[in-house]
């Protein structure tokens, strides 16, 4: 079975991955900070750290080569 993953430039998807890892980092700091202005600042705390969590995962599986 072809995969297509392996038929994408490795260039290509290191610096889409690497682009990802900076968007969900910036944007759950932007949860954090609250610049979203949700009424629930619990909720705003909430998901900027899963984002930013999820940020940091996917830069240690792009390290890891486990993309």
């Amino acid at each position: 079975m072809d995969n297509y993953s392996n038929n994408q430039p490795k260039g290509m998807r290191l610096a889409f991955g690497i682009f990802m890892i900076i968007v969900y980092v910036a944007v759950g700091a932007l949860f954090i900070a609250d610049v979203f202005n949700i009424d629930n600042s619990a909720i705003s705390m909430t998901v900027g750290i899963i984002l930013c969590v999820y940020g940091v995962w996917r830069g240690y599986r792009l390290y890891r080569g486990m993309n």
